[in-house]
């Protein structure tokens, strides 16, 4: 009796300007034949994880490539409300050009994590809008507004599940691939000082940067110990800020890099698979 194939699903992290890792890593991927057949994303994890759903990939990377820091402002809209950012003008790009479907529509199952800011529950959006699942996962606390959806209002889903493998199991996957971008990024700040430059003080962004980071980093250590992916791909993005959207090419590089590290991993893997 032939064997079947097992799903490959992919957790996609949280992790802000660092998630165009995830890009290089998709890429990778698919270069060795390897495809991941559903995908579900937490914060940037979210919004990348959309646009491979939908094999638009390519696009996502032209446009990233193409970020300058002053771009990356552009598409920061003032709010000093419940957040800094209300993110009106990036998601108006993004619903017009790569998140324009409903979730129902692409081309692989889908699904993202948030949290309702009501009661601190795990939420799962896997119907409706591409744009607004994808909101919803990346209100991070204090920079975006949260984002309002049926009676609840839903923030960043990294402050409960920040590496999703509990989700892409509960989609099906029968062998999950984790991207954990959080690997190296306790004590950056600290590393910087010892390096021989003088430091200034830390901002009040990266104060709250930093300290998200920490948070991050002990809750995915947490999820991932009781919830192990078959393979996590750890990038190291430590150098890189959590707002730097713009080196974009760095994150893309070094997400491939990891990548084809864990590849000949996953293959041994695959073929044993039972």
């Amino acid at each position: 009796m032939a064997q079947r194939k097992p799903r490959i699903g992919i957790a996609l992290g949280a992790g802000s300007a660092r998630g165009w890792a995830h890009i290089g890593v998709l890429q990778a991927l698919l270069e060795a034949g390897i495809a991941p057949e559903m995908v579900c994303g937490t914060s940037i994890g979210a919004l990348v994880g959309a646009v491979y759903a939908d094999d638009r990939l390519t696009d996502l990377e032209r446009w990233v490539s193409s970020l300058t820091w002053r771009k990356v402002v552009g598409y920061f809209d003032l709010a000093f409300s419940s957040g800094i950012l209300k993110g009106n003008r990036l998601f108006d790009f993004l619903r017009g050009n790569l998140l324009d479907k409903r979730v129902e529509e692409l081309k692989r199952p889908f699904a993202a994590v948030a949290t309702d800011l009501a009661n601190g529950h795990e939420v799962w959006l896997r119907e409706g809008p591409v744009a607004d699942a994808v909101r919803a996962s990346i209100a991070m606390p204090g920079l975006f507004t949260p984002w309002p959806s049926d009676e609840r209002l839903l923030v960043d889903g990294a402050l409960v599940n920040p590496v999703p493998v509990s989700l892409a199991r509960a989609m099906g996957a029968d062998f999950v691939i984790a991207v954990d971008l959080s690997s190296n990024l306790v004590g950056r700040y600290i590393r910087t000082a010892k390096s021989g430059k003088r430091p200034k003080g830390p901002s009040m962004i990266e104060v709250m940067t930093t300290s998200l980071d920490i948070m991050s980093v002990r809750i995915t250590r947490s999820r991932l110990a009781g919830e192990p992916a078959d393979v996590i791909v750890q990038p190291r993005l430590g150098d890189l800020g959590l707002l730097e959207y713009h080196r974009g090419a760095e994150a893309i590089a070094e997400g491939r890099a990891a990548a084809e590290l864990a590849i000949p991993h996953i293959r041994l893997l695959l073929e044993d698979f039972t």
